[in-house]
């Protein structure tokens, strides 16, 4: 059987979910830290996240080979 997605593909969905939880996650910490959780934290949120995952997204596109090359190189010492 074969697989449902290409390399590529597989590569393009890893950064995409991995960009959306990264830059959720984060950008719901930093703005709780920074306002509390109070009225007006999902609308701060939310822009917060509107900004970072257009950032995030493609950065995890340029960055994760880069990264799986360094531990594979830390790795292999």
């Amino acid at each position: 059987m074969s697989p449902r997605l290409s390399p590529r593909q597989a590569g393009l969905l890893f950064a995409f979910i991995m960009s959306l939880l990264m830059a959720g996650i984060m950008s719901g910490i930093i703005t709780a830290v920074n306002r509390g959780v109070g009225a007006g934290y999902l609308l701060a949120w939310a822009r917060s996240f509107a900004i970072a995952w257009p950032i995030a997204f493609p950065l995890i596109l340029v960055l994760s080979p880069r990264v799986r090359a360094f531990v594979e190189f830390v790795a292999r010492r």
